[in-house]
């Protein structure tokens, strides 16, 4: 994608709406920079098969499908803060287990962090997921899931090693 595309609703060829949306009880912590927000507004598209991820965004929310499904997943609502940035005030997620396995509120969380941060952003997510280790661990009761397996398999992350 080029600095100038901007990513939109027609720019996608299957785009499914999140059928059964659960409200998430915990939201990222964290505050985006404007010059952030203006890169999240031009969205992502999955370039390949190993990624995971569709993102744009129309007005103040941004919408995660699912490259392979188009299925909606995720729907957050960014709000402007007092000195600048945006902050994630709302987010709801596919709650229909056909479309989305969830785990919790608080993996979600780190999940949406993840797509905006690392996938759309392109950051370094060494401690995000680092924390969707913990929260994955945590649910399933195994704490010896290897990260670069979790990293790509639920966001296509590849492994830096």
């Amino acid at each position: 994608m080029t600095a100038e595309a901007l990513l939109d609703r027609e720019s996608f060829r299957r785009l499914l709406p999140i059928s059964m949306p659960r409200s998430l009880s915990q939201l990222p912590d964290r505050v985006w920079a404007d010059e952030e927000w203006d890169r999240i507004q031009r969205g992502y598209r999955a370039r390949d098969m190993d990624e995971k991820w569709n993102v744009f965004v129309e007005g103040d929310v941004l919408f995660a499908h699912r490259s392979w499904t188009g299925h909606g997943i995720y729907e957050v609502s960014f709000t402007p803060v007092t000195g600048g940035g945006r902050r994630i005030t709302s987010a709801v997620v596919e709650a229909d287990a056909k479309r989305h396995r969830r785990v919790n509120d608080e993996y979600d969380c780190r999940m949406v962090e993840l797509v905006v941060s690392a996938i759309v952003l392109g950051e370094p997510a060494a401690d995000l997921v680092a924390g969707l280790m913990e929260s994955t661990a945590r649910a399933s009761g195994k704490s010896d899931l290897p990260g670069a397996l979790v990293a790509h398999s639920v966001l296509g992350l590849r492994s830096e090693s």
